[in-house]
């Protein structure tokens, strides 16, 4: 998958440092979809996606959801269309995916795949993540450059580069895959009916997560005390705020205290919270917890594929949730967090198969 590259190699190398062409990455792949069934999926209702037009130069950009008449009538304009999170609706996308799994899990986004008919494309632009572009049906030219003028066209729906500069090319055919590290410009132009598959990975900015740190504390903190003065001076200007007030306001805000398991809980309830437009379809007719448990025993349970679930030291979280299991249950519910499902468990404590059996009905997993 790496083109002879251990992953040690690959990731000192190349990861977050510059691109990587993989011939026959996938030697045996053709694709998850057909453009048809690609179009169908971008038309459920709980899907986000995006269709891409060009026409005498100018870009347009509209979002989900489509109807299936919004995909007639483009005339002589390119165009392309781009379904998000198709590993949330395809077990074969979150198999794909499972292959990449050589980078933390904290660090994925989803499967991106995206349809052109020849000369389709979504222009000459850079994204601030790393990217596996890994090609399905037909054939796509890839052009990249490495220049540092990330100056866009102004008004444009999209992104675009105003002076996209190419330094190498490739057209790429089914199986072969290009890596892409963070603000690496990229243009990919279809050069017949084409699929790619886009494995990306986040890269949230310190502010983002500095404001979120802060709202994931404001439940968390507390703060003794009540503010009072009762040896007030009378102000020479009444608007001032004094000295007084500042210091004692100072005070009881260094009350704020964090530490690296805050820290910890957040990073791990902030990167497994599922996406505003996610839902989770809780059993029609759910199984007993008698009933739930013996299936644990016999098949085993295996990840809804929209949930995420992540692990640090003795906390598991799941879809934005911490839990502190049992010193014992911890080893398998890390096991469920890492390969996204759970073997036949003949010796289940209470406490885990009844934690499990309240995700089952939340929708977050369910039986094998």
């Amino acid at each position: 998958m790496l083109g002879g590259l251990t992953v040690n190699e690959f990731l000192r190398d190349y990861w977050q440092k510059k691109p990587l062409l993989i011939r026959k990455a996938f030697p045996d792949f053709n694709g998850l979809l057909d453009p048809q069934q690609l179009i169908e999926l971008a038309c459920e209702e709980d899907v986000q996606a995006r269709i891409v037009t060009q026409s005498r130069g100018q870009f347009g950009l509209r979002h989900s959801p489509f109807m299936p008449e919004d995909f007639d009538g483009f005339g002589k304009a390119k165009w392309t269309v781009l379904v998000q999170g198709v590993n949330h609706f395809l077990p074969e996308a979150s198999e794909l995916l499972r292959h990449f799994s050589f980078i933390p899990h904290a660090r994925l986004d989803d499967l991106m795949v995206s349809y052109a008919p020849k000369g389709g494309g979504v222009g000459p632009h850079f994204d601030s993540y790393d990217v596996f572009l890994l090609q399905g049906l037909g054939h796509r030219r890839w052009q990249i450059s490495t220049q540092e003028d990330q100056t866009l066209i102004e008004g444009a729906p999209l992104r675009i580069l105003k002076d996209f500069r190419v330094e190498q090319e490739w057209v790429l055919e089914a199986g072969d895959m290009l890596y892409l590290p963070p603000h690496c410009a990229h243009n990919g132009i279809a050069e017949d009916d084409c699929m790619t598959y886009s494995i990306g990975f986040r890269t949230p900015a310190y502010q983002e997560l500095a404001e979120q740190f802060l709202v994931y504390l404001q439940d968390r903190i507390e703060v003794d005390g009540m503010y009072a003065d009762p040896d007030l001076k009378a102000q020479k200007h009444p608007s001032e705020i004094s000295a007084a007030m500042l210091r004692q306001v100072e005070q009881a805000i260094k009350q704020v205290r964090w530490d690296k398991e805050d820290i910890a809980n957040f990073l791990g309830c902030y990167l497994s919270e599922p996406k505003p437009h996610i839902f989770f379809d809780i059993p029609g007719c759910p199984l007993t917890l008698a009933k739930f448990r013996q299936a644990l025993h016999k098949r085993g349970v295996a990840l809804d594929l929209k949930s995420q679930m992540l692990s640090h030291g003795e906390w598991i979280f799941m879809n934005g949730e911490a839990f502190q299991p049992q010193e014992g249950d911890y080893p398998l519910l890390r096991d469920l967090a890492d390969w996204r499902e759970l073997p036949a468990q003949a010796d289940c404590s209470p406490e885990l198969s009844e934690l499990l059996y309240q995700w089952y009905l939340d929708g977050y997993l369910t039986p094998r």
